[in-house]
């Protein structure tokens, strides 16, 4: 299977977009202030598909994502990522929500270990998941990002 590379500079830094002809493999935060990986006419329709649905998203159209999308990991690791899915948007959860929500409540440390090995920034949400004390908590993208995204979700749910 060969990936494609695309990025995507959204309102919060660039992305960074992996596909194949078939489905998103990841969507990451990177440093760079500079497209490198610029999206091609001859891209695949889900490449295509994954910039217009975060155009959307980040122009507060779109709340939920419908692309085909691969994510390697255990069985465990799956079952976090899906319940992630879960959590609506502009809404917020903690890792022993998580943790209730796969029946495994006492796996709280595993599921902020599986949050953070997520490679679909923003499709699967885990910048929804917050300290059960109501703080923000770690985010591969960083915290400014995460209460960034957060604050954008408040402005325009339901």
């Amino acid at each position: 299977m060969s990936l494609i590379k695309a990025d995507y500079k959204s309102p919060v830094g660039m992305l960074e977009i992996e596909g194949s002809e078939e489905a998103i493999c990841s969507i990451l935060f990177t440093d760079r202030e500079i497209v490198e990986n610029q999206l091609t006419e001859d891209a695949p329709q889900v490449m295509k598909d994954c910039i217009q649905q975060l155009d959307e998203y980040f122009k507060g159209e779109r709340q939920e994502f419908s692309l085909p999308y691969v994510l390697n990991g255990t069985a465990f690791q799956q079952s976090v990522w899906q319940a992630l899915t879960e959590i609506p948007y502009g809404q917020t959860g903690s890792y022993k929500d998580i943790a209730t929500a796969i029946s495994n409540e006492r796996a709280v440390r595993a599921v902020g270990s599986a949050n953070g090995k997520n490679k679909l920034t923003i499709i699967i949400p885990c910048h929804r998941i917050i300290g059960t004390n109501g703080t923000l908590t770690g985010y591969a993208g960083g915290l400014d990002r995460k209460k960034w995204l957060l604050a954008h979700e408040g402005k325009f749910k339901g």
